[in-house]
């Protein structure tokens, strides 16, 4: 028998009264839970965006729950663009969601782009390990990210394309070289848009989530 990974439509609520467009996919057997941040609503993204999506679609393959979620203004989420402040509030309503989803499993945060900085802001004890694939670390000031999951314990994974055009993988080192508990790791021959190398993006996502010991 194989594992049905159709994701199923959901709606998350946030703290300040929204509706927010979101997609889950349980695995049998999922032994991790991931939540999706996409990146710029202003730039055109979504959480059908090339990296949100291959992560969508190959993370379950791996034992891996998944939620992906359109942050407020884009799709058929309510609310405007908050410039990463209330798109914060999102994160944590996709926490409240996969929580109560998947009460028993750890839960991972990875956001791609502006949904990687946005989600670096967030301090959540329910969160096991950031992963951030090629944050700018500046949507919000770098200062707010050292402050919050920058000086936290938990794990942080910086996946960092070698030709990024925003944040190549020498200025992330230097930017968060003191933060606790972090990894950078570089893509070569990547760009900020990982194209062809979604793959190589999974299976850093896959291998971190597998490394750590809460799972």
């Amino acid at each position: 028998m194989t594992d049905d990974f159709t994701p199923r439509p959901l709606a998350l609520t946030t703290a300040d009264g929204l509706s927010l467009e979101a997609e889950l996919t349980i695995p049998a057997q999922a032994h991790a839970a991931v939540v999706l941040c996409h990146p710029h609503p202003q730039q055109g993204g979504t959480m059908t965006s090339l990296v949100t999506s291959e992560l969508f679609r190959l993370l379950p393959e791996s034992g891996l729950a998944v939620l992906r979620f359109n942050f407020r203004g884009v799709g058929k989420s309510e609310g405007s663009h908050e410039s990463g402040v209330g798109e914060a509030i999102d994160i944590v309503a996709a926490l409240d969601a996969i929580a109560t989803e998947c009460p028993d499993l750890p839960v991972f945060v990875s956001g791609w782009s502006f949904g990687a900085d946005t989600s670096l802001s967030i301090i959540d004890p329910r969160i096991a390990a950031w992963i951030a694939c090629a944050p700018p670390l500046r949507i919000l000031p770098l200062e707010e990210l050292t402050a919050a999951a920058g000086d936290d314990p938990r794990p942080k994974l910086l996946i960092i394309p070698e030709h990024d055009q925003f944040r190549d993988p020498e200025s992330a080192i230097e930017a968060t070289a003191s933060w606790n508990n972090t990894s950078v790791v570089s893509v070569a021959g990547a760009d900020h848009f990982f194209v062809g190398r979604t793959s190589k993006v999974a299976k850093l996502v896959v291998d971190f989530i597998e490394a750590q010991p809460t799972t």
